[in-house]
């Protein structure tokens, strides 16, 4: 439970597998119900968003900016492999990602649906993978949030407060947080950092915004080339540019 919650709750953190896969691709992140715990009242909002996580034993660090826009449970995750910070990618490694048009992805969760979505612009086209279903069918009722008081801290400008959250499933499952609430966001959590892993990992958050996102933002494009799998998808793109080489 801990590690999978661990993985939902940053949310993003799954964009990591690329790295020891150059060729490979995320997962679809989910901000799911529990996590929307952490953001109490504010259901509906945007941001930039930087991630950072570190292994101590494998000397790995890895520091993914993005931008994150939430919606009552429908997630959207904008990054750049090229942007990505990391000890276990090379710029040779990025560049490449970036010529083969799969430096650009975006992520989309919508348990509604029972989907995830993988996005890659620069391919225009996109994965469609169904969600777990315990995943897709959680209610944030499912959980309880615990909150107590550290401190007061100032992050960013922001003055916040600073907090031990415990979040609780229905089987008793315990997960733990730190976020700073900025009292001037109405105690957005514009830091969250995970708790009790050995894995230190903290997003940021800035440039928070609570207009509501366009519903548009939460679905693939039109004109996108659909596809099932992943490796589908690889093997289109490499039967396109064989043929592109044979045509010259």
């Amino acid at each position: 439970m801990k590690k999978s919650f661990l993985t939902l709750a940053i949310g993003f953190f799954a964009a990591s597998i690329a790295i020891a896969q150059p060729t490979g691709a995320p997962t679809s992140p989910n901000f799911n119900a529990a996590t929307s715990k952490l953001f109490g009242d504010n259901q509906a909002f945007s941001a930039t968003m930087e991630l950072q996580t570190t292994d101590p034993e494998k000397g790995d660090a890895l520091t993914m900016p993005g931008k994150i826009s939430f919606d009552s449970g429908k997630s959207r995750f904008e990054m750049d492999m090229a942007e990505m910070k990391s000890s276990r990618i090379s710029p040779a490694q990025a560049a490449q990602m970036k010529q083969m048009g799969m430096s650009a992805i975006v992520t989309i969760g919508r348990p509604d649906k029972k989907n995830s979505y993988l996005i890659y612009p620069g391919l225009q086209s996109y994965v469609e993978m169904p969600m777990q279903d315990a995943e897709a069918s959680a209610s944030p009722n499912d959980y309880k949030i615990q909150m107590t008081e550290l401190g007061k801290e100032t992050v960013d400008g922001h003055p916040c407060v600073k907090n031990q959250v415990i979040v609780t499933d229905k089987q008793s499952n315990t997960n733990q947080f730190i976020t700073w609430n900025a009292t001037d966001l109405k105690n957005f959590p514009v830091r969250v950092q995970v708790a009790g892993e050995s894995k230190p990992t903290t997003m940021s958050f800035k440039n928070v915004s609570f207009d509501k996102p366009a519903a548009t933002q939460f679905d693939p494009p039109a004109g996108y080339t659909k596809y099932d799998s992943i490796m589908a998808m690889m093997r289109d793109q490499m039967m396109k540019q064989m043929g592109g080489m044979f045509s010259h």
